[in-house]
């Protein structure tokens, strides 16, 4: 190894403060960041590594002591195959980066565990005694687990599409790290463990980050079947037995039911996108009844090696070998093949039975299973024998983990959400109504005409021209709740959603399609999906009209008296700004709550979280203890996208660790909310207020600025985001319209790209400033320090300034030629007063001063993400005069846009 190579990470390792505790990830990063350097210099040359330790210490001076960004633009001039080696050769140093602070907050977790003194912040075992401090019994915690569900819905909204084949060498890296956790190893081990990581990332590094063509949707089920199939579902056990043995510090109580239960929107999104539909809705439910029980399968065949009791050595419930007999008869083929010398192991032959009937399911025969709840029992049979002969450390053990994910799996793996925007229905509708001014009319008039359609006892609809695909949506459905079973599909949710019409015009489909049974009632969970400020702030009345609505009533009586609510975090933050955002998300919690609470329906709310700040993301478990109180109350559903799967459920440790602060929050806020607080009411005025002044601002800027528009498609990457294929959906919702019909991820990622971040702070400084003034910097405190609602946006926004680089975006605005004088100034303003405001407000002389982790992890960073912005700048302004071609500068661009993403994290 040369000298050069084996510094590439430590000049930036010495210019970050590493306590004592993490030298371990130090160490790890150091020997990753040194085969990267080798692979680099392997595959590219001295030369080329050479150049790029060149970037990264002008980089670092930059940050670090005030270097010229000049200095670095000149040095990484050059043609469009050299920049994209070099944004791949620094995204690959933060990549590797990233795996090593994962691999640390698995170390970090074994050594409060063993330490054994205080547990680790935020563990479920913190969660109990916390509540034990406060007066929580164990027969109220039993209370909450029999109906407490946590299910996180994996979408296929994609900023960060990391491809499987990386997917899988990322799990090598990840094995080799976790290996030498503790630094047991032997020397040897070591060799061969930095030989299998030099083979996975020089094999990376020669394959390409993207597919050449945009991902079907059968591709992105193929991706999410990875996190459940090849993650979750060998990690769901542990963390079942986690919380067993925190509750077992409680004395006796029951096991922990199947609380956890995992969504997709994969193959059900039909919102703006032409290529999902009934086929896809098929094509999703066959392709995950096959995952799960290709998984079941294979665990059966470790049972059956495990299960080999002998009739000589122990007994074995009459029950299992009147099962067997039958299963000889219903499976002859597969009887024949069982061997004889195993005859006198029943656990072993009626297990090989199980899995041969398990075949036939997924072969649609007639002797499969009719549901999991009948493979469920033969399991259970075999369970409660071994639990009666001595065999619960025997077989009972493993036997129950394969139960627990059939609890939660089901046959069906996930539950598919179906989503239409309400202007599809609309648009079928007064095609089957024969009513051309159907989506014309007032929501009063839809209203009643549709209570007509969902009362007629009708024949089902002829299928329309233009309407049929909708209605072959409906009996897709209805036909996979019988063949699938109940849990295989989920709520039917309706974006842009604004009136109790748009959720009745769901049973009207639905009837018309045929759908429903001989009482008229429709086997469907209907979800309002409030994206808007305005759609929010209508919510209440929404409701109350359709609690209001007899018809609707008897239709929730039969759903249980439950009404499932979305909430946009995404769309009203684009429509408004994060400040107004937030505040209306909060005020419609707490008026549906209350809502709830007169009219005797449960309502369950659906929070459509993004990876972002600016579309909802942050840390899940801060959102739930800031959730207004009530609110909560033992469910929890959100969305998880894009990047954000990577993150939290690419490693099953870390999957397990994400799963485990989700579900303490939700105790914490379920059987101890926070207390009333007397200054809540003088704190809700105040975040009112300034909500207004921060959405006003934010629209001055985004929505009223003529040239705004074109201002954002020439300062942002936006034009090659469009372009990527990343995702089989479209960027827009239609038209060719500015800011309003973009999709609110591409506009968030494009302003992560440009480094600005404007989608998290902008109008919110001039809000802040607003709130100083009038209000006093004394009270703006308190509420920041003691109100979780403001504390948890005020830190969010302080991360978002400290991913931010002003300089770099500077950069970027200055390609909008006359527009940078006329909007550049006005966000940069804007910056600053918030940068100056948070200060001020968290008594800090610089950012993420509480915060050392946060900081240290964006410090080791940017020395690698700065020279991929500046590439971009470059490359974007050469790639729009050549009038964006295709080829070697589209290409560059793309490893850029990659590279950022996967650099700055929570981008989309």
């Amino acid at each position: 190894m040369s000298a050069t190579t084996e510094t590439v990470p430590a000049d930036t390792l010495r210019e970050v403060d590493f306590p004592r505790a993490d030298q371990a990830l130090r160490e790890d990063v150091k020997r990753l960041g040194a085969l990267v350097g080798e692979i680099l210099a392997d595959q590219l040359g001295d030369g080329f590594l050479a150049q790029v330790e060149q970037v990264r210490a002008a980089a670092i001076r930059r940050r670090e002591h005030g270097g010229s960004i000049a200095e670095l633009v000149g040095l990484l001039a050059g043609p469009a195959d050299r920049a994209t080696d070099l944004a791949r050769a620094f995204a690959t140093y933060f990549q590797a980066i990233n795996i090593a602070e994962r691999v640390h907050r698995i170390r970090r977790r074994r050594d409060y565990e063993r330490a054994g003194a205080a547990p680790q912040p935020g563990s479920l075992r913190e969660v109990i005694r916390d509540l034990q401090r406060d007066g929580v019994d164990k027969q109220e915690i039993a209370a909450l687990l029999a109906r407490l569900r946590i299910e996180p819905v994996f979408t296929a909204h994609p900023t960060e599409a990391v491809r499987r084949s990386l997917l899988d060498k990322e799990q090598v890296l990840v094995k080799c790290l976790i290996a030498d956790i503790d630094r047991q190893r032997t020397p040897a081990e070591r060799r061969a463990d930095q030989e299998r990581m030099r083979l996975v990332l020089s094999a990376s590094w020669q394959t390409a980050d993207a597919a050449s063509e945009r991902p079907t949707v059968q591709d992105e089920m193929e991706h999410i079947g990875y996190f459940l199939a090849d993650v979750i579902y060998p990690m769901l056990p542990v963390f079942f037995e986690v919380f067993e043995d925190v509750l077992s510090e409680l004395g006796p109580m029951p096991p922990v039911p199947p609380l956890l239960h995992f969504g997709t929107w994969v193959g059900g999104d039909m919102d703006g996108n032409p290529n999902v539909g009934a086929d896809t809705v098929r094509a999703a439910l066959t392709a995950q009844r096959a995952l799960i029980l290709a998984a079941y399968r294979r665990e059966l065949a470790q049972l059956e090696r495990l299960l080999s009791q002998s009739l000589s050595r122990v007994s074995v419930d009459e029950a299992v070998l009147a099962r067997l007999a039958d299963y000889r008869a219903l499976l002859p083929k597969a009887a024949a093949k069982l061997k004889p010398r195993y005859a006198d192991m029943p656990y072993r032959h009626l297990i090989s039975l199980l899995s041969a009937r398990l075949s036939a399911t997924a072969a649609g025969r007639e002797e499969g299973y009719a549901d999991a709840a009948q493979f469920r029992a033969d399991l259970e049979l075999i369970a409660a024998s071994l639990r009666a002969h001595r065999g619960t450390h025997a077989g009972w053990l493993a036997l129950r983990q394969l139960l627990q994910r059939v609890d939660t799996f089901g046959f069906h793996l996930a539950t598919l959400d179906l989503r239409q925007e309400s202007g599809a229905h609309d648009q079928a509708l007064a095609l089957l109504l024969d009513d051309a001014q159907w989506p014309q009319r007032e929501a009063a008039q839809r209203r009643g005409r549709l209570a007509e359609v969902i009362a007629s006892a009708a024949a089902p609809a002829a299928d329309a021209p233009g309407a049929a695909a909708t209605l072959d949506v409906f009996r897709t459905v209805a036909a996979a709740k019988r063949s699938y079973g109940s849990e295989a599909i989920g709520p039917y949710i309706i974006s842009m959603s604004r009136s109790a019409a748009d959720v009745l015009a769901v049973l009207a489909l639905a009837r018309l399609a045929g759908c429903s049974d001989e009482a008229g009632r429709v086997p469907l969970d209907v979800a309002p999906l409030f994206e808007t400020i305005a759609d929010l702030r209508a919510a209440q009345e929404v409701l109350e009209q359709l609690f209001a609505d007899p018809l609707y009533r008897a239709h929730l009586a039969e759903r249980g008296n439950r009404q499932m609510v979305m909430l946009g975090y995404s769309d009203s933050a684009k429509d408004g700004g994060l400040f107004a955002s937030r505040w209306a998300l909060q005020r419609t919690q707490v008026l549906l709550t209350e809502l709830a609470q007169r009219s005797g329906v449960r309502i369950a709310f659906f929070h459509g979280r993004g990876g972002s700040v600016s579309r909802g993301g942050g840390k899940t478990e801060r959102a739930v203890i800031a959730a207004p109180r009530g609110s909560v109350d033992g469910y929890l559903r959100l969305t998880e996208q894009g990047e954000v799967i990577h993150r939290k459920y690419g490693i099953r440790a870390i999957a397990l660790r994400n799963l485990e602060q989700t579900t303490g929050a939700v105790l914490r806020a379920s059987l101890r909310p926070r207390p009333p607080e007397p200054r809540e009411a003088v704190w809700r005025e105040m975040a009112g207020h300034m909500a207004d002044v921060a959405r006003a601002h934010y629209r001055a800027l985004v929505h009223e600025s003529e040239r705004f528009a074109e201002y954002f498609r020439a300062a942002t990457p936006i034009d090659v985001i469009e372009r990527l294929r990343i995702g089989s959906r479209p960027p827009r919702r239609g038209g060719a319209g500015g800011v309003a019909s973009l999709r609110a991820i591409p506009w968030v990622f494009a302003w992560s790209q440009n480094r600005a971040g404007l989608t998290g702070w902008y109008g919110i400084g001039t809000a802040l400033a607003d709130g100083i003034d009038r209000y006093g910097l004394d009270a703006m405190r308190e509420m920041t320090a003691d109100w979780p609602f403001f504390a948890t946006l005020i830190d969010d926004v302080e991360m978002l300034l400290a991913k931010s680089d002003m300089d770099i975006f500077a950069l970027y605005s200055g390609l909008a030629g006359p527009l940078h004088a006329e909007f550049h100034p006005r966000i940069a303003a804007e910056f600053g007063l918030t940068l100056a405001a948070v200060l001020q407000l968290k008594q800090a002389d610089h950012l993420l001063a509480s915060d050392r982790r946060l900081r240290q992890s964006i410090r080791l960073r940017n020395p690698y993400v700065d020279p991929i912005s500046l590439l971009q700048v470059d490359l974007l302004a050469r790639w729009r005069a050549q009038e964006r071609p295709e080829g070697e500068l589209f290409q560059a661009l793309a490893a850029t846009v990659n590279g950022i993403a996967a650099g700055v994290q929570n981008t989309g």
